[in-house]
């Protein structure tokens, strides 16, 4: 489902595990990481001069918001962007070995279950088109059905649903499943 920007998708088919061990099941129930089908692989990454980032420990926020703005998201309070990551259950970010900085970055938040919401997907403009993007998705969303979780949803920008749409999102096919809270501001008289 799109509405305003959020896109609900209901886990598809391929991507539901049984319950037999994650080793034992077969091939297209099993998270990338074990069946080794991301596109770029961490070694590939790390040749290109990436490194791949599981934690915040070393991210400047001041140039993740940097990231942000270049993208066209709105700057950030940089105390409220460090909360928000102490309060994420997965988040994965690139930096780039030449210039220490954040290039591609993405966070999910949920009830660590059955839930998760992927929020911040962005790339630096000067390191688009490369895969980078595709290469933190793959592996947040290996690492929430790793976890167990299948209902996942994502947060996009309407221009951007195209990205994710091969990565196994999908605008929701039996109508609306999520609303938006919108609180409208009343007319100064």
């Amino acid at each position: 489902m799109l509405l305003r920007g959020i896109i609900i998708s209901k886990p598809l088919p391929a991507l539901r595990f049984n319950s037999t061990p994650l080793q034992n099941a077969p091939r297209s129930y099993r998270p990338l990481a074990i069946t080794g089908r991301f596109s770029i692989s961490d070694g590939d990454l790390q040749s290109r001069g990436f490194t791949l980032r599981r934690t915040i420990s070393g991210l400047d926020l001041d140039q993740l918001n940097s990231v942000f703005v270049a993208v066209g998201f709105p700057r950030r309070d940089p105390e409220k962007i460090r909360v928000a990551l102490e309060h994420t259950d997965a988040l994965l970010w690139l930096e780039y070995e030449k210039t220490r900085r954040p290039v591609a970055f993405a966070r999910a938040t949920g009830d660590g279950v059955f839930n998760a919401i992927i929020w911040d997907v962005v790339v630096d403009p000067s390191f688009q088109g490369i895969g980078l993007g595709k290469a933190i998705m793959e592996r947040l969303i290996d690492e929430l059905l790793s976890k167990g979780i299948r209902n996942i949803a994502l947060y996009s920008e309407p221009r951007v649903v195209g990205f994710y749409r091969p990565l196994g999102f999908v605008a929701d096919p039996d109508g609306i499943r999520g609303m938006v809270y919108s609180r409208k501001q009343r007319k100064k008289k």
